[in-house]
């Protein structure tokens, strides 16, 4: 059984860090900030509204649908919350809609 390690994330608009265990997702993390309204959609990739671009910090991205990711956005690191997970502390950006409520 491999030892998970915790990772601070840093929502880049707002300042706001949490903890996040590399065992979960950003998305996962985020939501224990509490705030009303993040829309977590399906959490399998699929629905694209929890879309975030890391900023810098390294992770490991799974299978999420090509509808909400292009190639491009992965070349710029622009991926769905829900299906990354932190191997060191991670900066992004919300982008989408999510961004309305998590930077309110």
């Amino acid at each position: 059984m491999s030892e998970q390690k915790i990772f601070e994330v840093t929502i880049n608009e707002t300042g706001v860090t949490y903890r996040c265990r590399s065992d979960e997702s950003l998305l996962h993390g985020m939501e224990r900030l509490g705030k009303r309204g993040i829309p977590s959609g399906c959490r399998g990739g699929g629905c694209g509204v929890c879309k975030v671009e890391v900023v810098c910090g390294d992770y490991v991205a799974r299978t999420m649908s090509c509808d909400h990711v292009s190639d491009d956005d992965r070349c710029h690191h622009r991926l769905l919350a829900c299906k990354v997970y932190p191997t060191s502390d991670v900066t992004v950006e919300v982008i989408g809609k999510m961004r309305k409520n998590v930077c309110r």
